[in-house]
């Protein structure tokens, strides 16, 4: 039987499949953080359990740490108690965690790559939506709520259903200043941002295939903001290169079997699909969202949509624009560079490779926030951080900050922010906050010219 990806490691994970139910999924990997956890590791005390297989959980701190003075006390008592709680669960339960002052600290969908904890054809989860990042690697990885963290930590399975499959080919070549940011971005004001609703989506063709496993990551992080499960793309000699010799793959034969196995995971000739889309990557051009949701985005050089329905409208007027006008030149207050979209080593030096020469606009507060030690070191080792100060930027300390506000990184209310983070959504980056998703390209160009302006203006791209 042909057989897609997503069925291959699926079907090799499931320990039992209930009668007109959800299946028993075995979870190879489990990450948690501060924020999802506590109630989780709570629960199974009161049933007077342990964490069942530790060696599988992996822990770092992330949603509510500062971005400055991480060597002080969190002076915020909710976010101090939960990171707290974190420690204390994870020293009693044997859980490895990688916490403030660790040199692996880090956004969780970022250490969990970049130290070899993922890894192709496993299942991965984590009390958080933005799991889908680890999809990259050719795994299973979706998010799921504080009751599921509770049962992975005591039984290693959860119970899940299996969603269809939805193939998204790009074919072509991506047009200069066009990131894989772009392309999710385009795909969602395609099909919607509810168009993946009871999907996985495979992505694929040859303009995924040229992708980075950067860029490969941040497609698959924003998989799920078009209401997918989540998802993947087929392993190749890039995801292999990625992760060979990193800390916690395997090494020597143990290395060769891994990837001669992992080499077995793609989609079969003639396997079914659900629902298929194909896109042509010369079509797309740098986006940037106009609206409250990830799929109300336009090219940067288009024009706002004009909306009959109410809910479209109540999203222009909360973002002060309206239908038919252009928004680029629309001067901006807040640049965000950062979050498990895009926040890693490759963000920055796109960013930084913009910005050279170049001064940060006086009417800019931008934050740049790499998403962990690991990329903060590689930034200051390139030599990035020296670029970024003599243009007038200040590189800050891992964490998810600006992506959600849950710490002090929180935009003014009516303050317009072009953002690399994932959601738009009313209030999503603070009360009252205006949030323009796009690439770091884009956002480059708007914290030198403290307007929105389209990349391939500006002479870096000439």
């Amino acid at each position: 039987m042909k057989q897609t990806l997503f069925d291959k490691i699926w079907d090799a994970h499931v320990v039992k499949e209930i009668e007109d139910g959800p299946s028993v999924l075995y979870i190879d990997r489990h990450f948690i953080h501060e924020v999802t956890s506590p109630v989780a590791f709570g629960n199974l005390e009161k049933r007077g359990l342990k964490v069942f297989r530790p060696e599988q959980t992996i822990a770092t701190m992330d949603h509510n740490v500062p971005t400055l003075n991480q060597h002080l006390p969190i002076h915020d008592e909710l976010s101090r108690n939960q990171v707290n709680s974190l420690v204390e669960n994870c020293k009693r339960h044997g859980v490895d965690l990688y916490g403030l002052g660790h040199d692996w600290q880090g956004i969780v969908h970022v250490i969990g790559p970049e130290l070899g904890f993922t890894q192709p054809g496993m299942t991965i989860v984590c009390g958080d939506s933005h799991t889908s990042t680890h999809g990259a690697f050719g795994s299973v990885a979706f998010g799921i709520g504080t009751s599921e963290v509770e049962m992975v930590l005591g039984n290693q399975c959860i119970l899940q259903n299996k969603p269809q499959k939805m193939r998204i080919t790009i074919e072509g070549e991506l047009s200069k200043a066009v990131t894989s940011k772009d392309v999710i971005l385009y795909v969602i004001s395609k099909i919607s941002s509810s168009g993946g609703t009871g999907h996985f989506i495979e992505f694929d063709g040859s303009a995924i295939r040229s992708m980075s496993m950067e860029a490969r990551m941040s497609l698959c992080n924003m998989s799920i903001e078009c209401g997918a499960r989540g998802g993947l793309i087929a392993p190749d000699e890039t995801t292999f290169e990625y992760l060979k010799g990193k800390e916690h793959c395997p090494k020597g034969d143990d290395w060769d079997q891994a990837v001669e196995n992992w080499k077995t995971l793609y989609t079969d000739e003639g396997a079914q699909f659900d629902t298929k889309y194909v896109f042509i990557a010369e079509d797309i051009a740098p986006m940037i969202t106009y609206g409250t949701n990830p799929g109300m985005g336009m090219p940067i050089d288009g024009t706002v949509p004009v909306f009959d329905d109410a809910s479209s409208q109540k999203a222009l007027k909360y973002m002060g624009l309206n239908g038919g006008e252009k928004i680029e030149g629309n001067t901006i207050d807040y640049v965000f560079l950062g979050s498990c979209t895009n926040g890693r080593i490759e963000d920055f030096r796109q960013f930084t490779q913009l910005v050279k020469g170049h001064k940060k606009a006086d009417n800019v507060t931008a934050w740049l926030v790499p998403g962990s030690k690991l990329v903060e070191k590689q930034i200051i080792n390139e030599g990035l951080d020296v670029i970024l100060k003599e243009a007038g930027f200040e590189l800050r300390q891992p964490g998810c900050s600006a992506c959600l506000a849950m710490n002090d990184d929180k935009i003014p209310a009516g303050k317009y922010a072009v953002s690399t983070s994932n959601r738009n959504f009313e209030g999503r980056q603070g009360p009252g906050s205006r949030t323009l998703l796009a690439s770091p390209l884009v956002a480059a160009a708007a914290a030198i010219t403290g307007k929105i302006t389209d990349p391939r203006g500006m002479t870096s791209f000439q």
